[in-house]
């Protein structure tokens, strides 16, 4: 009955912080905006996707007049690029950075001099350049087989000596992710995805800690100790309400994800890994808020420890060598990138979660002797 008593009076001091809910917002717009970004980021920088969206008419290219009727006019209206036609290259420079990405001199007298001019402060940019290469070198390579005595015929079946044929497996069964795009993919599973289901529990160690402070400076924190309530307790009730409304953000933010066609694979798993992460961090913020004596000291001190959490939490997601494999395979976000891209999950991801949930109990438990000493004292 107390500690249902406590962890009501928790719940909804939580619920009177407009700060709080607040950012939980804010957070919804996070995931969008960086849902968003991912997303125009990897039709930007993807030819294929910039066809297959048809947002090919902002790949503007000056060309002159002389190039209409010639292989390389072909070549490139093959790379879907947008050509603009000018009299002479001079007028076409003229719009360089306004409304062409890109100008392309022709000299048709013997076809061997290109002149290739690019705005590079363009977003499609690198698109346009790797577009205007790929049809230059098909160019050269035409104008080559030409020079050695073939016919189309020829160069044609010398420029395409293979028939690719694509066989699609599970059509039944797709993976429903909102874009085709291995950029898309990694940046979303890779960082985004473990980013936002942390976000609610990088705020519950600050509401924890202020929660506790903020008694102190009330004078409510000696009023709580002297309840007939075990230390262990007063942590439930303090940990209880901060933890369960992470844990339904983290889950809300699922969903919302899986809406945006990000699927999130193994969502009980997830959620048992979230729950020691969170109860990790709200100790970490407990066993903060038993040294400092403000809620300014307690919410710079939280800052720097999320700052060192955070890099401990997410460099490895960027960390490529095979030499750190068998540590990084313990971290925390490494684990979620896994359950969360991997439909078949093996024992090995499963065992790897047991590290990060024996750490948060230690910290938890250590966390609770801390308190339970720190009780003494006061009384």
């Amino acid at each position: 009955m107390k500690l249902s008593a406590l962890t009501k009076k928790e719940g909804q001091d939580i619920l009177k912080n407009k700060i709080y809910l607040g950012v939980v917002f804010v957070q919804v717009f996070i995931l969008l905006g960086t849902f968003g970004i991912a997303l125009a980021t990897s039709i930007a920088s993807d030819p294929a996707l910039l066809d297959q969206y048809g947002a090919t008419s902002v790949l503007k290219v000056g060309v002159p007049d002389s190039i209409q009727g010639s292989q390389l006019e072909s070549d490139l209206v093959k790379q879907n690029l947008n050509l603009t036609y000018y009299k002479n290259i001079s007028d076409a420079q003229k719009f360089l950075g306004t409304t062409l990405v890109a100008v392309v001199g022709f000299n048709s007298t013997n076809g061997q001099n290109i002149t290739v001019k690019t705005d590079t402060s363009n977003v499609f940019y690198p698109v346009v350049s790797s577009k205007i290469n790929k049809a230059v070198n098909e160019y050269q390579t035409q104008k080559k087989l030409a020079s050695s005595g073939l016919n189309s015929t020829e160069i044609q079946t010398i420029m395409n000596p293979v028939n690719l044929h694509v066989v699609n497996l599970n059509e039944n069964h797709p993976s429903n992710v909102a874009l085709d795009s291995s950029y898309f993919i990694e940046i979303m599973y890779g960082f985004i995805v473990p980013f936002i289901l942390l976000l609610p529990f990088f705020l519950a160690s600050n509401i924890v800690t202020d929660s506790i402070v903020g008694e102190r400076e009330r004078k409510t924190f000696e009023v709580l100790l002297m309840t007939p309530i075990s230390s262990s307790m007063v942590m439930l009730g303090k940990t209880l309400p901060i933890l369960l409304f992470s844990l339904i953000q983290s889950v809300a933010w699922i969903i919302l994800l899986d809406l945006l066609r990000v699927p999130i694979y193994n969502p009980l798993l997830m959620f048992i890994l979230l729950f020691f992460i969170g109860l990790g961090f709200i100790g970490i913020g407990i066993l903060l808020s038993m040294f400092v004596d403000s809620t300014k000291e307690a919410n710079s001190a939280i800052t720097i420890i999320l700052v060192f959490a955070t890099f401990i939490l997410f460099m490895p997601l960027f960390i490529k060598t095979p030499y750190f494999t068998p540590i990084l395979n313990y971290i925390p976000t490494v684990i979620m990138v896994k359950i969360a891209s991997t439909p078949n999950i093996s024992l090995d991801i499963i065992i790897s979660e047991l590290p990060t949930i024996l750490i948060s109990i230690m910290i938890f438990g250590f966390t609770v002797r801390y308190f339970r000493r720190e009780r003494a004292i006061r009384l």
